[in-house]
């Protein structure tokens, strides 16, 4: 399900402080990488991803399917970092950024 547009505006203001936790650089997203991605996802819901790819229609389709192969939403893209959010399946009050 799609999130609200306040949502988002809610996500982008929590995730102006975060700092990136996975760097996705020249080797795209190897197996390692979303396996990397998941686990993030998994223990802060909201995470902030550093994409070192210079091109900037290739890192706009990195930043796509890296969202399709974890099931999460983009929230923002600014530059080379991309916020993405997947909900927690049993979330961890003290490693969520959200909660």
């Amino acid at each position: 399900m799609p999130l609200s547009p306040d949502r988002k505006k809610q996500y982008r203001s929590l995730g102006h402080s975060l700092n990136p936790v996975v760097t996705v650089a020249g080797n795209g997203l190897s197996d390692n990488v979303i396996e990397e991605l998941n686990r993030a996802l998994d223990d802060h819901e909201l995470i902030k991803v550093k994409l070192v790819i210079a091109d900037r229609d290739l890192r706009k389709q990195v930043i796509a399917e890296m969202a399709k192969k974890t099931r999460a939403e983009i929230i923002q893209e600014i530059g080379k970092v991309a916020l993405i959010f997947r909900e927690a399946k049993k979330p961890n009050l003290k490693l969520s950024n959200i909660r």
